[in-house]
């Protein structure tokens, strides 16, 4: 394969990583797939909101343990243990049985979220070392993919909850189709190698560069700096938003008076947004850098969280609606912002690493879910929970305009 072959061949695997994506983002479904648990075996809402949060809590220990074994074993073996993991996870989830919501918590949260936080570091690290020159446009493309599951796949899952192939049935399909797409991927999964010449990085004018020199951090060294943690908190505080909402949106449309079809429908509106924020958010990085794109990001979130908010307090379907579409752009933008703001401050060497440990404010943002799913439940409505969000919302604005170099 000459050079230009190999400088193409980013574009197929992009293309190909972009599908894969696509299918690890069923996790992210939960608020459609969880329905059969409850409608069959009784289990409470609290007990499968508490399943989102470990799956996230495993989704990042998988994606810390991906960047281990890619260093160990290569990046093709560990897309080939996350698609055992994950493909397996789904699939026995199909085969529970009603009296332990323990097993559930082993297949889908342990087993299937540590299968796909696999996945999902080696994916995005790989990829993106093929694109030096778009780096905004191939993490937006993948997160896109990611977020786009709950709409394209969720939807199709629940049309088969309701068809003669039931949720079992379904659940051992999106078994099989994940093991399958994930074990294609490693067939492809590759770092360039040094020979390859890419187009340098384009400086467009008006993009403001960082005000400090850049250098590679290695995660030790990264974890010292204070820095490091406002962006921690931050990226926590405005993801919260976003993982409480796709937690319980179905539940908070038909609260506000939504039909029960329009209300699934929002889940899927929801999903459309996040995949349109992530795609928007990497576009917004190539073209107007880091600080601008992140204080844009910040200002939607508390806007996201406040029309919510308002939604609950009136009662409106449509404002709801507004809602949930700013909170999906806005949840859309903060794993582009992870992956963005740990290459800018802390270099490409150790991204891998330090990238999976940016990525787990998923874990406190999941437990912040949780606490929202408890405050609903224990003031029987929505407005406590979306006054914490606001309130985490503006706290996240506060923090990143506190940040200013590693």
């Amino acid at each position: 394969m000459n050079k230009s072959n190999k400088a193409s061949y980013r574009w197929l695997l992009l293309t190909l990583s972009v599908l894969a994506m696509l299918f690890a983002g069923i996790i992210y479904a939960w608020s459609i797939l969880k329905t059969p648990f409850a409608s069959n075996f009784g289990w409470q809402a609290q007990q499968l909101s508490l399943n989102f949060t470990l799956t996230m809590c495993f989704f990042c220990l998988g994606g810390l343990l991906g960047s281990f074994t890619a260093r160990k074993i290569g990046v093709k073996a560990s897309a080939v243990i996350s698609a055992l993991l994950a493909g397996s996870g789904m699939a026995l989830t199909g085969a529970l049985k009603g009296n332990n919501v323990i097993l559930l918590y082993i297949t889908y949260a342990l087993m299937a979220g540590l299968g796909i936080g696999i996945a999902y570091n080696v994916i995005i690290s790989t990829v993106s070392r093929w694109f030096p020159d778009k780096k905004g446009l191939c993490t937006g493309c993948l997160m896109m993919g990611f977020g786009a599951s709950s709409l394209i796949l969720g939807n199709l899952a629940d049309g088969f909850f309701k068809s003669n192939i039931g949720w079992r049935g379904t659940y051992i399909i999106l078994g099989i189709a994940l093991f399958a797409v994930l074990a294609v991927i490693s067939l492809f999964l590759k770092l360039p190698d040094a020979d390859i010449a890419f187009p340098a990085p384009k400086k467009k004018a008006g993009v403001s560069e960082e005000n400090f020199a850049q250098q590679d951090y290695s995660t030790k060294e990264m974890l010292k700096r204070f820095t490091f943690w406002r962006a921690f908190a931050l990226l926590a505080f405005a993801t919260a938003v976003g993982n409480s909402v796709i937690s319980f949106a179905r539940d908070l449309a038909l609260s506000v008076g939504a039909l029960e079809g329009l209300a699934t429908s929002l889940v899927g509106v929801l999903a459309i947004c996040n995949g349109l924020g992530r795609i928007i958010t990497g576009a917004l990085f190539d073209a107007l850098g880091r600080k601008k794109t992140m204080l844009i990001a910040s200002v939607l979130t508390i806007v996201a969280a406040g029309t919510t908010l308002v939604s609950v307090l009136t009662s409106s379907v449509a404002v709801c609606v507004i809602g949930l579409c700013l909170t999906g752009l806005s949840y859309g933008s903060c794993p582009t912002m992870v992956t963005a703001f740990t290459s800018a401050f802390y270099g490409q060497k150790h991204f891998a690493s330090n990238f999976s440990i940016m990525n787990c404010n998923l874990i406190c943002a999941s437990f912040i879910a949780t606490a929202c799913s408890s405050l609903q439940s224990s003031f029987n409505g929505y407005t406590v929970p979306f006054v914490l969000l606001l309130g985490l919302a503006v706290a996240a604005f506060g923090l990143n305009l506190s940040i200013k170099k590693p």
